[in-house]
């Protein structure tokens, strides 16, 4: 594994599983692994898990995890190739990345879409620069269109609440929001649970289909009542559209999630990656309620984590 950027396949992605798992039983297994080694964290874009859950994780490992919020504390980087910096930007990627090779070991990256270019986006062009010129193992802390890290964590959580089942029924259902949100999540956790070999159905209003090189092969429903039916986890999420680029086609109040939605799906469990618009996504009652696995998702951050530093670690 020369980077953590997308799932690459079943097998990899169970024996990260069992890593994080073990990692989860004994956090300081091989705290010797990661001694005089640095994790540079290059965030720009905010966070709260991410940034908290990778530095506890690679301390876990004995690394020094070092955090630069480039959006507020670098300079504006210039990502195009041959462009004349006679702008804004002030130094650019080719030099940026280039430095901080030097500086770390392993380079954790996080980089929003622009939900404007879609083809930029789709083509994860600011994260790709990173990768390109920096010369180190790097992990996506969120690109323009994946989360590996959220999905690595919430497929431990699958694992852990799947009590025996082989295939459990899995439902992503889309959620009202007041912004526009990039497709990263909800790409990436449909490509890792149908990676790992689960039953996927998608629900959401007509307008909001995914890309489908993310999706095919789960099943696509829009009666969110129907799809709801005898799910074993339900995965709430907002995305703005795909087809109509980072665009709002709809508020429908009536498909945030309440316990009166999960009559026929009485076994239910939820989850969410956070941060949640509380009773516009998700209700306090299914978020305070014995089905919410919401805080063991974020508590699986760190071993999702700490799993994939230590595996590059080698």
């Amino acid at each position: 594994m020369k980077h953590f950027i997308k799932f690459e396949s079943k097998e990899l992605g169970q024996e990260l599983i069992d890593l994080a798992l073990v990692y989860k039983a004994n956090p300081r297994l091989d705290l010797a692994k990661g001694q005089g080694k640095r994790v540079g964290c290059i965030f720009l874009n905010p966070s709260l898990r991410t940034r908290v859950s990778t530095q506890i994780a690679a301390q876990n490992l004995g690394m020094e995890a070092i955090v630069l919020n480039m959006d507020k504390e670098g300079w504006a980087l210039e990502m195009k190739e041959g462009a004349i910096m006679n702008k804004g930007t002030v130094e650019h990627i080719k030099d940026a990345a280039g430095v901080l090779g030097s500086y770390f070991d392993i380079l954790a990256i996080r980089a929003f879409p622009s939900l404007t270019n879609r083809e930029e986006d789709v083509n994860d062009f600011v994260f790709g620069q990173f990768v390109k010129y920096s010369g180190k193992p790097v992990v996506s802390l969120e690109s323009a269109v994946r989360h590996p890290l959220q999905s690595l964590a919430d497929q431990i959580t699958i694992q852990e609440f799947a009590e025996g089942k082989r295939k459990p029924k899995v439902v992503l259902t889309w959620a009202p929001h007041i912004k526009a949100i990039p497709h990263a999540v909800a790409n990436s956790f449909s490509e890792w649970t149908l990676g790992m070999g689960h039953d996927l159905t998608i629900t959401h209003p007509e307008g909001y289909e995914l890309d489908e090189a993310f999706t095919k092969g789960a099943s696509l429903e829009y009666n969110q009542s129907k799809a709801l039916e005898d799910a074993d986890f339900v995965y709430v999420k907002n995305w703005s559209s795909f087809n109509d680029y980072g665009k709002i086609l709809s508020t429908d109040h009536s498909w945030m999630l309440t316990e009166k939605h999960l009559k026929k799906a009485k076994e239910a469990k939820v989850m969410h990656c956070l941060p949640v618009r509380r009773n516009l996504e998700l209700s306090d009652e299914i978020l305070d309620g014995a089905r919410s696995l919401v805080q063991k998702q974020a508590e699986n951050r760190i071993y999702a984590a700490q799993a994939v530093i230590g595996k590059l670690l080698g």
